[in-house]
């Protein structure tokens, strides 16, 4: 028997909805506590190393149904930083096939999120003591985005043209192939966050005219352009996520309902689950509040197309348990309170008393949800 096949959750017997099983396409997620990608700014040339290995092998160990990689680069004048992890060789996919290999053994799904951060790359990681852009003599690079507009604080991108649209289409296709050669379960596109697809999506950020500008048919064709490319060489039995900030939080940006009005396309060019988040266009945004998305995904999954994940100050198991058991999202996704607990599944499972001790996959912690 395989390690793997050792560990695999039991699913019989009472479980609270944060611990029910989640299948979409041919994968099945063991529950609906999962790891959200958050960028560790730790990689060297794109390369993950022990860090990730540490950090997300933790996770899996800990009992999330999803761990979640990194915003991962499609090319490396796509990276937020020098920093960021990416898969624009081969290189990268293998580094990354062996932690993919080790969160299998621990029993967890593990999915990777694409980006291109448009404007907002090239920048010093958050711990630095200067910020903004990254100069050209420390290895900073000119960056290239829907137009010429900078975001606030950092240096001014170039304007795409037709020809580089196209390049990172292909970029993402590019990527997702190599994903699917490392072994990830789940591939998710970002398109949030002010990073480049965004960009494209919002009115405010999109002043273009043409093929990618104006309606919002046009300002969500690269969306679908770099859709179809993934689909077309990620496996038919693999889920496919996209990300959004359905909401710019500013007069005249993004609304839950645009990407409402999404959904109906998004299932037909074969996306599975929206993962709901906000902001990032540009620094302004509310106060935050626990659970502040939760409306968010409440209104996105009543339009009834789509299964729906949300992320944003979650932090305790009687409010997890509450997202899903009110219908408002499938699954949550976890970020700083993960960083703080990378047990977080475990201590839920104890704090809300379920029943079925033997979900947990890893034989040396099970003790820790006895009474």
């Amino acid at each position: 028997m395989s390690t793997q096949q050792q560990f695999r959750p039991v699913v019989a017997g009472q479980r609270s909805g944060l611990f029910d099983p989640l299948t979409i396409r041919g994968v099945t997620f063991a529950n609906r506590a999962w790891l959200s990608p958050m960028c560790q700014y730790s990689a060297e040339g794109g390369l993950p190393g022990d860090w990730h290995l540490a950090h997300l092998g933790a996770r899996a160990s800990g009992g999330f149904g999803l761990v979640m990689a990194e915003s991962t680069a499609v090319s490396p004048e796509s990276r937020i930083s020098l920093y960021d992890t990416g898969l624009w060789n081969d290189a990268q996919r293998q580094a990354w096939q062996r932690i993919v290999s080790f969160v299998h053994t621990r029993g967890a799904k593990i999915g990777i999120q694409l980006s291109h951060a448009g404007r907002k790359a090239s920048i010093r990681r958050p711990w630095d003591d200067d910020q903004g852009s990254l100069p050209s003599a420390n290895g900073g690079w000119r960056t290239a985005s829907v137009d010429d507009v900078p975001f606030p604080g950092l240096d001014a991108p170039r304007r795409l043209n037709l020809d580089d649209i196209a390049v990172i289409v292909d970029d993402f296709a590019a990527a997702a192939r190599r994903a699917d050669a490392a072994g990830f379960d789940v591939l998710e596109i970002q398109a949030g966050h002010g990073f480049l697809l965004h960009s494209f999506l919002s009115p405010l950020s999109n002043q273009r005219e043409g093929r990618y500008g104006g309606s919002p048919q046009n300002r969500a064709r690269l969306l679908f352009e770099v859709i179809d490319s993934a689909r077309g060489v990620w496996p038919s039995d693999k889920p496919l996520f996209v990300r959004f900030s359905v909401t710019d939080w500013l007069a005249d940006g993004l609304v839950p309902a645009d990407i409402t009005a999404l959904t109906q396309q998004l299932r037909q060019h074969g996306v599975d689950l929206i993962d709901v988040s906000s902001g990032g266009l540009l620094p302004a945004q509310p106060p935050t509040s626990p659970g502040y998305h939760v409306p968010l995904a409440d209104s996105i999954r009543d339009a009834g197309q789509l299964p729906v994940a949300v992320v944003g100050e979650i932090d305790g198991p009687q409010q997890a348990q509450k997202v899903i058991d009110s219908g408002s999202a499938d699954a949550v996704f976890l970020g700083r309170a993960a960083l703080r607990d990378p047990m977080w599944p475990l201590r839920a499972a104890h704090e809300l008393d379920v029943t079925d001790r033997d979900w947990l996959w890893q034989p040396q912690y099970v003790r820790g949800n006895w009474a």
